[in-house]
Parts: structure tokens; C-alpha cells; sequence
């Protein structure tokens, strides 16, 4: 138990360059251990999930940015509500087709000469806009490694590696305040656990100025776009690149922020 709790609350180590990136990796691929569902599978008893939810809540709320946390504590705790996302994308045509073909979103899987080719506006121009304001990268998205189905965990892995994507459509930069808005809205969306804690405790770090403006205005914006928008992972953003973010947005009853959130704290 020991070793295994080590092994969830040590930092993720960058993959060597002999390593494939996970994202290279297809979740149908079963690994050589028999009760090894996926490459990165951690298999784990129900006791042994609820000591790694204590463990990666703990670090979560005393770092927020312990992005590997904050992993784990969606994994051991989301088991139910992935069904219930798993079953909605079954339901929807765009969906089921994200299920059977299994896309995943990293530098190696992105076009990035064809984003950057593509018209000031649309959705995949300004991802990579995205990107390159907030020196983020899609490689920086951990593995599933605790949910003990394999279409589970890709699910979850999806949900990961389209955050970004919903910073994009929601106007939000990656500052503390934004991704506090950006967890309202995926809380609203998915239910999953990990995002009611982030929207609920996530605040407690802000400024009383940045407190105010999140309650009175970007709480209930978030929670009313969340409500309105249809499930955000039944969206294949891969062939949405074209599109203008504005068009996006209004397809999926998205409404621009009511201020601008950058540059607060």
C-alpha cells in the first residue's frame, strides 16, 4: 500500500525519448499483465482507492496546481458519473464516434502548421492562440491510471485532454480565477466529483476582489452556460478546427464572459 501511494503522489516524470507518448498510445491495447486493463493501468481495491482520494484531495486543496493530484482524485472518485457521461456520448452519433474511434489530443496527434494556416476567429486558430498566451501544452495531460474499466478511462482521458478546448470556447486563461470559472461549468456538465470540489474549495485562494466578481458574475454565467450547453465531450473538436469560434459557440449555446479575466488574481 505503501509503494502504491508513492507512486500516485509522486510528481509525474517526463516520458524519456525512447518512451511513445501517451497520447500514441491506443486504450484498446491490453498490456502484458492479465489484470492490466491499458498500458498505464494501476489496478486497485475499493480500499486502496478511497486511501488515494484522501491522499490526492489533501494535496489537491493545499496545491492546486498538483495537476497529478488532482488526476488521481478524478479517477478514485469518479467511477459512477463516468457511466453516466460513457452512456451520453453512446447516445449522440458525434459522440459514439469519439467512443469508436478513440482520438487523442497531443503535439503529436495536433496539425500545428495547419492551425496557425487557418483564418483569425475560427476554433482552431484561436486554440493554438490558446496555447501559446498561456505557454501551455496538451502533452502536460497525465495518463489514466485507476479506473478499472478501459472505455472508463478513456472517457476521463478525453475529459482531460479537451480542457483546454473548453478554456478556448469559455474565454478563460488558465490563471486562478479562470479555472475556477472553467470547473463551474464542468461541474454543471459532467458532475464529476473532482470538479464540484475544485469549483467549491478552488476559491478560498482568491482575493477578495476576484471573490466578488466570481460570485456576483462568472459563477451564475458559468453555471448558465453549463446548463444550457449539450455535453461538451460529445463534441469532435478535431473537425471543428474550421469553424469560427463564434459559430462554435453559438451552436453549443455558449455566450461570451461578462469581463475580461485575465491579469486578475
Amino acid at each position: 500500500m505503501a509503494t502504491l501511494l508513492r507512486r500516485a503522489l509522486l510528481p509525474l516524470r517526463p516520458l524519456s525519448s525512447s518512451t511513445r507518448p501517451a497520447a500514441d498510445v491506443p486504450f484498446r491495447a491490453r498490456s502484458h499483465g492479465a489484470s492490466r486493463l491499458y498500458p498505464d493501468h494501476i489496478p486497485t481495491s475499493p480500499l486502496q482507492k478511497a486511501l488515494l482520494a484522501a491522499g490526492s484531495a489533501g494535496m489537491a486543496l493545499y496545491d492546486p496546481y498538483r495537476h497529478d493530484m488532482i488526476a488521481v482524485l478524478g479517477e478514485t472518485t469518479g467511477c459512477w458519473t463516468l457511466k453516466v457521461l460513457r452512456d451520453q456520448m453512446k447516445r449522440d452519433p458525434e459522440g459514439a464516434q469519439i467512443l469508436q474511434e478513440r482520438p487523442r489530443i497531443s503535439l503529436s496527434t495536433l496539425d500545428l502548421g495547419k492551425l496557425q494556416s487557418l483564418p483569425e476567429g475560427s476554433f482552431g486558430r484561436e486554440y493554438l492562440r490558446f496555447l501559446d498566451v498561456n505557454r501551455v501544452s496538451p502533452d502536460t495531460r497525465a495518463p489514466t491510471r485507476f479506473v478499472d474499466d478501459e472505455e472508463l478511462a478513456y472517457v476521463i482521458q478525453r475529459y482531460r485532454e479537451v480542457h483546454d478546448m473548453l478554456h478556448t470556447l469559455l474565454g478563460m486563461p488558465t490563471n486562478m480565477l479562470g479555472e475556477i470559472v472553467v470547473k463551474w461549468f464542468e461541474a454543471v456538465q459532467t458532475r464529476l466529483p473532482m470538479c464540484i470540489l475544485g469549483a467549491l474549495f478552488g476559491p478560498v485562494r482568491l482575493s477578495a476582489q476576484s471573490l466578488q466578481v466570481l460570485v456576483s458574475e462568472l459563477i451564475p454565467w458559468a453555471v448558465e452556460n453549463g446548463r444550457r450547453a449539450p455535453c461538451v465531450l460529445n463534441l469532435y473538436y478535431e473537425q471543428r478546427w474550421e469553424q469560427s469560434l463564434s459559430a462554435l459557440r453559438e451552436e453549443l449555446g455558449i455566450t461570451v464572459p461578462p469581463l475580461c479575466v485575465r491579469g486578475r488574481a
